[in-house]
């Protein structure tokens, strides 16, 4: 019994780790999804471009998918002796990891994009990147590649050492944040969107990180 149970489960989890990796493929990459993958693999009339990028990208989508079920298949026949317990632990910790990777990814691109906003709107950021990179840091998708990336890789790096989440520290920046929108817009009558921006941003981030935190603990 405990080998369709196991399945299932892995199954689950594969699905969703390349579910969310599809996700970043086709909105980031212009990837096709599921559907528009298959039409192009079985649908005769797609023969004489066999060689385009996209026929690629859809036969990559639908052998991951379908690697993926090999891949749970193997996984819960081969760990027979191992107990659904011990499943249940290896998946709390990757949910754990994968939950304080977003933290920080939160918390950081949050702080970031500010600053760069804050200093690309007052005119500060010109004088100390040169006006080149100041009008592409004003790109999302520039600012994407170039900054959010390599916090996203940050972000991995500090959540695999660190095994607990400052939630605390995120729910003051939001008060600092919060209390700074009412000091600026009714004391100096000046006011940004990314200001509230950031505080959706990271009130967003508390209720959803910290209920997944809950629930695995």
């Amino acid at each position: 019994m405990t080998t369709p149970i196991r399945f299932i489960a892995n199954l689950l989890m594969a699905t969703l780790m390349l579910f969310l990796l599809h996700r970043y493929l086709m909105f980031w990459q212009t990837w096709p999804d599921l559907s528009t993958s298959f039409a192009q693999l079985f649908n005769a009339q797609e023969d004489t471009q066999a060689s385009s990028p996209s026929r690629w990208q859809a036969m990559a989508v639908v052998l991951s998918y379908t690697l993926i079920i090999a891949l749970a298949i193997w996984q819960s026949l081969g760990k027979s002796s191992q107990s659904l317990m011990d499943d249940s632990d290896r998946y709390a910790r990757w949910s754990a990891a994968i939950i304080r990777f977003a933290f920080w990814s939160v918390f950081l691109i949050g702080l970031i994009d500010a600053t760069i906003s804050f200093l690309r709107i007052e005119g500060f950021l010109e004088p100390l990147v040169g006006k080149n990179l100041d009008s592409k840091l004003g790109q999302a998708v520039f600012r994407g590649q170039y900054v959010h990336y390599p916090l996203l890789a940050l972000s991995a790096v500090i959540a695999y050492f660190t095994k607990g989440l400052s939630f605390i520290w995120l729910a003051f920046l939001v008060v600092i944040a919060e209390f700074s929108i009412v000091i600026t817009r009714f004391v100096f009558s000046y006011e940004q969107a990314y200001m509230g921006d950031l505080v959706r941003f990271w009130y967003a981030a508390i209720f959803l990180f910290s209920s997944a935190y809950t629930l695995i603990e």
